[in-house]
């Protein structure tokens, strides 16, 4: 019987269940942000810091709106390159968004829960960066390609992919900061004072360097493995030339 139910189990399409899961929840999601947005009280009218106002709803809105654009990004990816992304990275990028816009946002995780912001960022560094491995590995083994790059540069590739990526993501905080008067990337206080020089940079940089530090260990780990599977298929062929 347990055999039976752990094999039902991995036969269930993950990608499409959490797929599914994560539209309807934003969906909802951008309805329920629209409802408060109307209903919820203007910022400075003498409430306690706990109550949300427009900005956190419009806030709110935002985050659910781009989320639906960013989970269709790796199907996009797939088919203008030809090529087929893993199952179990859909899922990952899927709890990611999950996690990020509804636990976040919605249910107001980063203010719930210690350091939650902190920790999505380790996930997302270290799963940008085997999404940047999964990539160039890819293309490394197409035959129209024709496309033959050493592991450290691999390596390298899946590390600048994570960065970078993690840095789009600092820009959008800071421009809708701008635009919107939000506080994303932490630059005041919950009373609105402004913070001055270093303090003001250290949300930032601590998000920037935990993505820097989760995809270098994601791209060391990597580049071992490869270099690994490509000595052992080196020794495979020598022996076969014996």
């Amino acid at each position: 019987m347990a055999k039976k139910f752990s094999s039902a189990i991995r036969k269930l399409d993950w990608k499409k269940i959490m797929g599914a899961l994560l539209l309807i929840t934003l969906l909802f999601s951008i309805a329920y942000s629209i409802v408060k947005i109307v209903n919820a009280p203007h910022e400075g009218e003498g409430l306690d810091e706990s109550v949300r106002v427009k900005s956190d709803y419009t806030l709110m809105l935002i985050q659910c709106v781009l989320g639906l654009i960013v989970m269709a990004i790796p199907s996009l990816i797939e088919r203008r390159w030809m090529i087929n992304i893993p199952n179990y990275m859909y899922v990952l990028y899927f709890i990611f968004l999950y996690c990020a816009i509804y636990l976040g946002e919605v249910r107001n995780f980063y203010f719930a829960i210690p350091h939650w912001d902190t920790i999505l960022h380790a996930f997302s560094g270290a799963m940008l960066g085997a999404l940047g491995f999964s990539l160039v590995t890819i293309l490394n083994g197409s035959k129209r390609l024709r496309l033959k790059l050493s592991p450290f540069f691999i390596a390298l590739f899946a590390f600048c992919f994570a960065l970078a990526a993690g840095s789009v993501w600092e820009i959008y905080e800071y421009t809708f900061d701008g635009l919107l008067s939000l506080n994303m990337q932490k630059y005041a206080l919950e009373d609105r004072t402004l913070l001055v020089g270093r303090e003001a940079l250290r949300d930032t940089m601590k998000d920037l360097i935990v993505d820097a530090l989760s995809a270098l260990i994601i791209s060391i780990l990597g580049f071992f493995t490869i270099k690994r599977d490509k000595l052992a298929k080196d020794y495979e062929k020598a022996r076969e030339i014996e």
